[in-house]
Formats: structure tokens, sequence, C-alpha cells
């Protein structure tokens, strides 16, 4: 279980909220809780992080560690084990602008040392105090099946290509060596408001991040057909569980049992479905206004997963 980050103004603030030495560079203002300009409901959106950049003004620092947190208040109170979630490297990444920073990080691999220690530095805080279970979110790796995305990025003089394998390698550094913890990584296409900001199958990108993440649970996004078939699924390894977020956050229509139940049944022409699970697609909101739907919506789709979960598993 999680306590629902009810103490987030939006889902980054894992990060953004705990670890100094960032700032907003760049000439676009950027309002994270703002509603998407023009953008209705089941519509594409635009990534606010498109247009803001961060610099480094200091060597990055962390001075507060939000999940733990959230942590130590939710296994307080509750008799079940407790989550955590972390903002992952990936993101930070696509976010840091590396031209502004050289006074501070000569270039995006000093950057990365810190960015890598000061995670693993909140990880294993999370970690001594007894979580066994921690969800990295990074929502930076469908850029790179989205055109929109891959053409900004080659516009900054990034390749796509290297920096999906630089983000795969500080992922993996993120969690190396903490043994008795299961990791999870959430990989979707935005959740802003009951929007989206990317859109593209995972099949150019199955291959190379199933097989090269060391995360043991890979929560895919899969509520819409922005997400392709399931396919990919057969290059997810054999000590890897794929969740499936069959059931969409940003809607208040509940989905039908059964329905649910066959593309878990499709899945399983490519994935055994003792290595597949169920999930809702995100969280109900990305940041405090939330997506577009109540919160008895939000309690009878939770209750739907876990119908479906005790038909398939049980």
């Amino acid at each position: 279980m999680t306590d629902g980050e009810f103490r987030r103004t939006n889902f980054q603030d894992s990060f953004a909220s705990a670890v100094s030495g960032l700032s907003l560079g760049g000439n676009v203002p950027f309002r994270p809780d703002a509603p998407p300009e023009k953008a209705r409901p089941g519509t594409k959106s635009e990534d606010p992080t498109l247009g803001s950049p961060q610099r480094a003004e200091s060597r990055l620092r962390l001075v507060r560690n939000r999940p733990l947190e959230e942590f130590r208040f939710a296994q307080s109170v509750a008799n079940v084990p407790a989550k955590v979630t972390i903002l992952g490297p990936a993101r930070i990444m696509q976010r840091y602008d590396a031209a502004s920073s050289r006074d501070v990080y000569r270039d995006v691999d000093e950057f990365l040392e810190d960015l890598i220690a000061v995670q693993r530095q909140m990880v294993q805080e999370v970690v001594a105090a007894g979580c066994k279970y921690v969800q990295i979110d990074a929502p930076a790796y469908t850029a790179y099946v989205d055109p929109t995305w891959q053409a900004a990025l080659r516009a900054r003089g990034d390749d796509p290509d290297e920096s999906m394998e630089r983000a795969i390698r500080a992922d993996n550094a993120v969690i190396a060596g903490f043994s008795g913890v299961t990791f999870g990584i959430h990989i979707c296409r935005g959740n802003r408001q009951s929007t989206y900001h990317r859109e593209g199958p995972y099949d150019p990108i199955a291959e190379r991040l199933f097989a090269g993440l060391h995360h043991q649970r890979l929560l895919l996004e899969y509520d819409s057909d922005r997400a392709g078939g399931f396919e990919p699924l057969r290059f997810v390894p054999p000590d890897k569980v794929a969740v499936l977020g069959l059931v969409s956050t940003k809607f208040p229509s509940l989905e039908a049992a059964d329905a649910v139940i066959r593309r878990i049944d499709d899945a399983s022409r490519f994935l055994p479905v003792d290595r597949l699970a169920v999930s809702p697609q995100c969280g109900f909101a990305s940041s405090f206004p939330g997506n577009k739907l109540s919160e008895e919506d939000q309690w009878r789709k939770l209750k739907r997963v876990r119908e479906v979960a005790t038909r398939v598993w049980s």
C-alpha cells in the first residue's frame, strides 16, 4: 500500500522539493499545476517538461527525504507492507540544461554521478527504515517512441538512443546492491488532468528497455491504443513481472471486469500469466488538481482491479 502522495504538490516532489542545486532556466514559464491549455480530457496536451529546462546552480544535495517521511507514516498506520515512489533519474536528465550549468558540472556525466549518489542516499534511507518495495517513476522513456519528443531532443543536441542508454544505466545504478528489496519501475505517457503528453507503442524500445532495466517489476501503461499491442511483452526477461495498467485513471467510466480479463488473456500469449499482474494505468493525480473523476470513481476502479486480480490469480 501507499499513503497516496498527499503531501506532494505533484509526483515529482520526491526530488523537486527534496534536493537542492537545480533551478528553472530558459524563457518558458513552468506552471506544473495549471490546467493544460485548450486540452480536453483524453487529448494530447503539451508536456511542461519541454518548456522547463533546469540548470545547476550548485552541486546536488539531499535536504529532505520526502519518501522516507511518507513511508514512516504509512507503515505506522498500516498492517500490510508500505511502498514508496521516487522520481527516477531519466526524467531529471531530460530536463537538465547542461549548457547553462557548466560552471557547476563540466558535462552531463559529471552531473549524473551526483544525481545517482543523491538518489541512492534517498533509497538507502527508506530501505534502512524497513521499506521492502520501492517504485521508480520513469515517464521519460516514452519520449523515445514519440516523434514530437524525439525531434525536441535532437533540436537541443541530444541523441535519443544515447540518452536512453544513459537513462537505463542511471536507473540501474540507483537500485544496485540493495538486497531483499523489490524495485518496480513505472512507465507511462503522461497523466495531467485527464490528458496525456506522449504517444507511441513500446515496440521500438521494448527489447533494450525490458531486458536492460534491472527492476523486478515493470509497471506498464496499457489502458489505450497509444501503448500499442502486447507483442513487446515477449522481451520481458524470466526474472521480471509485467504489471499491466489496464484500468484508466483518466476517466470515470468503469472498465468491465470481463473485458479486462480478456486483455490479460491476450497478453498471456506473449508472457505467461504467472508473470503478469494488473493495476491502474497511473496514479489518479500527477498533481494536486487531479484528473477528471470523483473520489467515488477512484474507489470503484480500485475495487475493479482487486476483483480482476482475484478472478485471474486466486
